[in-house]
C-alpha cells in the first residue's frame, strides 16, 4: 500500500484549477512517465526549470542591449494599426527619458491594445528588445500593466522546457496550485549527512527549484538540485539492491561440472583466447559454482569476442544438466549468433536450434516438443519469443545481448522460465562505469579489454568533403589493389531542408567514377533486397558498399579494409565507433576516412579529434558520455541520464556511487524496510516510481 502522506501528489493534473481533459493531455505529454496515464502532480513537480528570468533589470530603452529581457517603465505615443486586412502588423511607439522604442503585434485584437496602451498614458512593460537598423522594438511583450498593477508581474521567473499547444502562464499556474497541495514528508535521508552537505529538507528544495530568487536556486551544484537528485538515485540504487536481495534470497543451483564441455567448446576454436576473455570465463565458472543466481554484464568493445565467453559460460551450464537460451535485439543479429556457434556446437556436441518469427507454427510446435524433451540444449532466438509462450525442462542460463532496455521486471519475467535462472547481459555499447551503476547497479561486471589475437588497430583521419573527388580516387586505387570498402552515408533521400549527400546519389557518383558495379544498403529496401547487396560484397562481387547507418551493428566482412564516413558530423561518438569497427576484423591494416563539412562547431571537432586519437571504446565512451549527456549513449534519445528527470550523470556522478553504498548499507541494517528511516524510504520508492522493489519485499 502507497504510504497515505504522499496521496496528494499522487492526484492527477485534472484535480488543479483550470486545468481540464485537453490542458491535462498535453501537461502529460509533457511531464508524464507514462505514454498511457495522466501525469501526476508528482510528476508536474519533477518538472524542473532549466533557467530563469531576472525582470528587475530596467536599464532604459536606449540602454537596453539586443535580445535582452528588460522591463521599461515607458509613456505611449501613437498607435499604427496598419492598413484593414493587410499583412502589416500592428505598431505602438512609446518613450522614456533615453529614448523611443516600438512595441509590434502581429495578428493583432486592435480593442485590446487600445484599452492596454492608451496614448499619453505611463506604462511597466517587460519582454526581449531587438534592435533592427539601429531602432529598438519588443514584438509582443509578456506583460502590459498599469503602474498600479506593477507589484503584480514576477521579479523573478522560472523557464520549463515547454511543448506546443502549452501557455507558459498555464503551466506557471499549475505550477504554482501543485506547490500548494505539497504535504510534509518524513526525512528519508541519513540526518548527519544532510548536515554536512548543507541540503535542506525535500520540500523545501522543491519548492525553491519552483520559486528561485537567484540563478543559484537553479544550479545542478547548488544544494537544491543535488538535495533532489540524490532522492532520486537513493531510490534507483535501493530498487536495484532490493531486486539483488530477492535475486539472492530466491537462491540458485550450484553449478560445478568438471568443464569437460567448456573445454572442448574452447578448443574448437580457430584461435586462443585473450587474457580478458579467460578471466571473464573465470569469474562466471565461480558465479555458477555459487548457490546464489548469477547476475552479470559482460562489457566487450565491438568485436571483442563477447560470443564465444558466452558459450563458454552456456556449455558450463549444460554440461551440469541444464539448458541455455540467447536472446537478440534482431532476426540479424539471432541468425548470425546462430551462424557463429552452430560449428562449435557441433564439434562439442551441443545440440542447438534457431527459433524466429519466420518460423512456421508447425515448426515451432515440433522445437517446442523438443526443447520440453529436454533434446535440445541452447536455443538462439529474439527477445520477442522469450517474453511469450516458450518453455523449457529445465532452463539454467540466459545470455542476454545488446538490451540496454532489459529492465527488472523482465529479469524477473525470465527467471521464472526456470527454476533458478542465472543471467548474463553482454553489451558491445562501452558503458561508461557511471551508467552502468545507474542501470545495471546491481550486477557484477567483466569487462573484454583486448581485441582477439591478429586484429589490427584502425588508422582514422579527417577529411574535409572539398577533397571528395582525391578520396574517390584513392578508394578507386586501393580497389584495384584487391582491397573492400564501405562507404557510409546518413540520409536515406536528399532532404529539402539540408544539403546531405543522399545515399542514391552517392552510389551512382562512385560507380561512374570507378567504372564498376557497387553494392547498395539503404532502410527502405526489402530484407531481400539487403541480403542480396550483402551477399554479392561478401562474395567479392562487388568492392565497394555504399550504406546507410544499418551496418552499424553486427555485419562481419573480414576482408573489408576502408570504411569513409560521410558527413561524420553529424554522427555521435559511440555510432561513429561503431561503424568504424565494421573494419579491422582481419589481419589487414584497415583505415576509416572521416569526411566533413566545415566549419565545424565544438563539439564536432572534440568527436573527431577523439576518434583520431583513440580506438578504447571505453575511453570513448566516457568522452561521449563528457559532451552529450548520458540518455544518448545508452541509445534513449532524450537527453539526460535514462529513467531519471533530475539527476544527471555529467553533473551528479559523485552521488551515483554514494547512493549504492548507502543502499547496501540500507538493507544490512534494515533488509525489510520496517524501521523508522526504512518506513520513510517506502515513500521515497514509491515517490520516485520504483515501488515495483516494494512488492518484492512483500513477495519475499
Amino acid at each position: 500500500m502507497r504510504p497515505s502522506v504522499l496521496d496528494p501528489l499522487f492526484a492527477t493534473v485534472t484535480t488543479l484549477p483550470g486545468v481540464g481533459p485537453k490542458i491535462a493531455k498535453t501537461i502529460s505529454g509533457l511531464v508524464g512517465g507514462q505514454p498511457d496515464r495522466e501525469a501526476t502532480l508528482a510528476d508536474l513537480l519533477f518538472h524542473i526549470p532549466h533557467g530563469l528570468i531576472d525582470r528587475r533589470h530596467r536599464p532604459g530603452i536606449a540602454f537596453s542591449e539586443n535580445g535582452q529581457i528588460v522591463t521599461l517603465q515607458v509613456t505611449v505615443d501613437r498607435h499604427f494599426p496598419g492598413p484593414r486586412g493587410g499583412k502589416a502588423p500592428y505598431k505602438i511607439t512609446a518613450f522614456d527619458a533615453t529614448g523611443a522604442i516600438s512595441f509590434v503585434f502581429f495578428h493583432p485584437r486592435r480593442d485590446w491594445l487600445e484599452k492596454n496602451f492608451p496614448e499619453g498614458e505611463q506604462r511597466i512593460v517587460s519582454g526581449k528588445v531587438e534592435w533592427f537598423n539601429d531602432r529598438p522594438q519588443m514584438v509582443h511583450p509578456d506583460y502590459v500593466l498599469s503602474l498600479e498593477e506593477a507589484a503584480n508581474m514576477p521579479a523573478i521567473e522560472p523557464v520549463y522546457p515547454m511543448t506546443a499547444g502549452l501557455a507558459a502562464k498555464t503551466l506557471h499556474r499549475a505550477i504554482a496550485a501543485a506547490l500548494q497541495k505539497l504535504p510534509d514528508l518524513p526525512e528519508w535521508q541519513d540526518g548527519a549527512f544532510i548536515e554536512r552537505n548543507l541540503w535542506p529538507p525535500f520540500t523545501e528544495a522543491l519548492r525553491a527549484i519552483h520559486t528561485p530568487q537567484e540563478q543559484q536556486d537553479l544550479s545542478p551544484e547548488g544544494p537544491n538540485i543535488r538535495r533532489i537528485a540524490y532522492d532520486e538515485l537513493l531510490a534507483s540504487q535501493l530498487a536495484l539492491a532490493l531486486v539483488r536481495q530477492t535475486m539472492r534470497q530466491l537462491g540458485g543451483v550450484s553449478r560445478r561440472p568438471d568443464g569437460a564441455l567448456q573445454k572442448r567448446v574452447i578448443s574448437a576454436l580457430p584461435f586462443s583466447l585473450t587474457a580478458s576473455q579467460a578471466a571473464a570465463i573465470r569469474d562466471i565458472n565461480a558465479d555458477l559454482a555459487e548457490p546464489t543466481r548469477m547476475l552479470r554484464l559482460l562489457q566487450g568493445d565491438v568485436g571483442a569476442g563477447k560470443t564465444v565467453v558466452a558459450l563458454a559460460a552456456l556449455a558450463q551450464v549444460i554440461e551440469s544438466g541444464a539448458q541455455g537460451a540467447l536472446m537478440a535485439p534482431t532476426e540479424i543479429l539471432a541468425r548470425q549468433h546462430f551462424a557463429s556457434m552452430k560449428p562449435l556446437c557441433d564439434a562439442a556436441g551441443i545440440r542447438l536450434a534457431l527459433m524466429t518469427g519466420k518460423d512456421t507454427q508447425k515448426e515451432r510446435r515440433l522445437l517446442q516438443e523438443k526443447i520440453d524433451a529436454a533434446e535440445i540444449d541452447l536455443v538462439v532466438g529474439t527477445h520477442a519469443l522469450f517474453q511469450g509462450a516458450v518453455t523449457f525442462k529445465d532452463l539454467g542460463l540466459v545470455v542476454v545481448d545488446e538490451q540496454h532496455r532489459f529492465g527488472v521486471h523482465q529479469r524477473l519475467a525470465l527467471s521464472a522460465k526456470g527454476r533458478s535462472v542465472d543471467v548474463l547481459v553482454m553489451t558491445a555499447t562501452p558503458i561508461p562505469r557511471t551508467l552502468v551503476l545507474t542501470c545495471f547497479g546491481d550486477m557484477d561486471v567483466s569487462r573484454l579489454t583486448e581485441k582477439p589475437a591478429g586484429r589490427k588497430p584502425v588508422t582514422t583521419v579527417s577529411v574535409s568533403l572539398d577533397r571528395l573527388e582525391e578520396i574517390i580516387g584513392r578508394i578507386g586505387a586501393a580497389i584495384s589493389n584487391g582491397q573492400k570498402a564501405y562507404w557510409v552515408c546518413p540520409l536515406v533521400e536528399e532532404s529539402e531542408k539540408i544539403d546531405l549527400a543522399a545515399v542514391e546519389d552517392r552510389h551512382q557518383v562512385l560507380e561512374q567514377a570507378l567504372g564498376q558495379r557497387v553494392s547498395l544498403v539503404h532502410g527502405r529496401m526489402s530484407a531481400d533486397e539487403k541480403d542480396a547487396a550483402m551477399a554479392a560484397f561478401k562474395a567479392g562481387e562487388t568492392r565497394i558498399l555504399v550504406a546507410t547507418t544499418v551496418i552499424e551493428v553486427g555485419v562481419d566482412v573480414p576482408d573489408a579494409t576502408i570504411i569513409v564516413i560521410e558527413h561524420a558530423e553529424r554522427f555521435g561518438l559511440a555510432q561513429l565507433h561503431q561503424l568504424r569497427g565494421r573494419v579491422g576484423r582481419g589481419d589487414k591494416p584497415s583505415s576509416c576516412v572521416l569526411l566533413f563539412k566545415g566549419p565545424l562547431g565544438e563539439t564536432a571537432t572534440a568527436r573527431l579529434n577523439i576518434m583520431r586519437e583513440t580506438n578504447d571504446g571505453f575511453l570513448i565512451a566516457e568522452e561521449d558520455l563528457r559532451l552529450r549527456g548520458g540518455g544518448e549513449v545508452l541509445g534513449t534519445r532524450q537527453s539526460g541520464t535514462p529513467g531519471f528527470r533530475i539527476a544527471q550523470v555529467e553533473d551528479h556522478a559523485d552521488l551515483m556511487e554514494i547512493a549504492r553504498d548507502d543502499a547496501r548499507l540500507i538493507l544490512e541494517t534494515d533488509p525489510e524496510l520496517k524501521e523508522k528511516r526504512g518506513d520513510a524510504l517506502r515513500c521515497l520508492l514509491y515517490l520516485f516510481g520504483r515501488d515495483e522493489a516494494i512488492r518484492l519485499l512483500r513477495a519475499g
